[in-house]
């Protein structure tokens, strides 16, 4: 990786076989609109030959892996594919590091990450790190990290590295065979070509974690949480770029309403005030209770927080996340904190699920509108939100099994990386981005 840790301040992060899936370029059609929030985005979605998308007329797809395929390690691939990151490699290559939601109860019905040096030897999730040539075919992929749990979703680093976050908080005991406390982040670097020491960023945490993304300007690290009664964090570390060297937990709280609950209530596009409070016992031993801690204190609560992004498209450096069921449907949420502002604002609700049903994982186009990862009951869709809120559904999920998971950007920009979770495919996506869009 390029970035040095030196550099990371100045620098904002950006990211990004099978069979070519739809036919050349035509123009775009105008889609039908559900609701007034609902753009014209791409237009049309047509099927794949293979059956696994429908992408809109001009747009391919290639499958570079599926679940129990041997790896270059001699492992088979494991399943259960999430959260997702891309860096660049050598020679225009691109290093994909991809999460395993694995728990224990996954059992050997599916494979699990394998690994010479697990964090925790039942422990069956972790990461994979992927080499993918300028033409989107896959170089080679190894386990990279093992002996974790529930590896969700997480997030990748100015300085080169992706956090990989435990969505799970069990506790050793005389039943389950665990040996050590989960419910934490672990770093693999982009450079790692081997498993990586699975060492636990204790003072970031330890609950149900899901996703974060760092602040290039200041070092902090945002962090969410997958729970209906969860809050938004922000870690302070004490050596930034540093985050085994500790730092402060803090949770955010909307001034003049503390407590409160954001699932309904909310204007969209109003502007609220924060202030963050400090946890007092970031790592609980015999509990999970780092969100009533701050919840006493204060903090607001978001409905289910999963994927968190940095952008900076705009000069301003913002965050936008996801609450997953929130609004008044269930349909989700994306709120943006602004931290030159020290501000937060609802920025898209989903008012039916036929415009938004579960927003999950998200990244930031290189061209500045938002990629949601849907994660509901009916189909799932690759939601586009354009930067003044119009929302178009960019892809299908054909198979109709399975969230789309770890959206996220080539380095170049001109690839979109995504996976199905189940039954276990990484996918690249390319064709006309920005093209006649909205």
């Amino acid at each position: 990786m390029t970035f040095s840790r030196r550099k990371f301040f100045a620098i904002a992060g950006t990211t990004a076989v099978g069979t070519l899936m739809v036919s050349p370029l035509e123009g775009l059609l105008a889609r039908k609109a559900f609701g007034k929030k609902l753009g014209r985005g791409y237009g049309e979605l047509f099927p794949g030959a293979d059956g696994i998308l429908e992408v809109p007329r001009g747009f391919q797809y290639r499958v570079i892996s599926r679940t129990g395929t041997p790896m270059s390690d001699g492992n088979l691939e494991p399943s259960n594919h999430d959260g997702m990151a891309a860096f660049p490699g050598p020679q225009n290559t691109t290093i994909l590091i991809r999460n395993h939601e694995l728990s224990n109860s996954s059992g050997t019905r599916v494979p699990g990450v394998e690994v010479p040096n697990p964090y925790d030897p039942i422990c069956r999730g972790g990461t994979t790190t992927l080499v993918v040539g300028p033409d989107r075919e896959l170089i080679k992929q190894f386990s990279s990290l093992g002996g974790t749990i529930r590896n969700c979703a997480g997030g990748r680093t100015p300085w080169g590295s992706w956090i990989s976050c435990e969505e799970d908080t069990t506790r050793p005991s005389a039943s389950n065979g665990v040996k050590k406390l989960h419910g934490y982040n672990f770093e693999v670097p982009a450079s790692a070509t081997s498993p990586v020491d699975p060492v636990p960023l204790v003072a970031m945490g330890r609950f149900n974690h899901e996703a974060v993304a760092v602040d290039p300007k200041t070092g902090y690290v945002y962090q969410t949480e997958d729970r209906g009664d969860s809050l938004f964090y922000r870690f302070i570390p004490t050596v930034p770029g540093q985050l085994k060297e500790g730092g402060i937990l803090q949770a955010l709280k909307i001034i003049g309403r503390p407590g409160v609950n954001t699932k309904t209530g909310f204007v969209v596009g109003q502007k609220l005030a924060v202030d963050w409070v400090n946890i007092p016992d970031p790592n609980p031993i015999t509990t999970d209770n780092v969100r009533v801690q701050g919840f006493n204190l204060g903090a607001a609560q978001f409905s289910r927080g999963e994927g968190i992004y940095y952008d900076d498209n705009n000069g301003k450096g913002e965050f936008y996340f996801t609450a997953t069921d929130g609004g008044p449907v269930g349909g989700g949420q994306v709120w943006r904190y602004i931290p030159g502002e020290e501000k937060i604002e609802l920025f898209v609700e989903s008012e039916s699920k036929n415009e938004l049903d579960m927003p999950d994982n998200i990244v930031v186009a290189p061209f500045g509108d938002l990629i949601l990862c849907e994660d509901g009951d009916g189909d799932n869709f690759l939601i586009g939100v354009t930067p003044s809120g119009e929302i178009y559904k960019f892809a299908r999920n054909a198979l109709e099994t399975g969230e789309f998971a770890g959206a996220c950007f080539s380095p170049d920009g001109r690839t979109l990386f995504v996976n199905i979770q189940t039954p276990g495919i990484t996918l690249a996506i390319w064709g006309p981005w920005n093209s006649n869009r909205g």
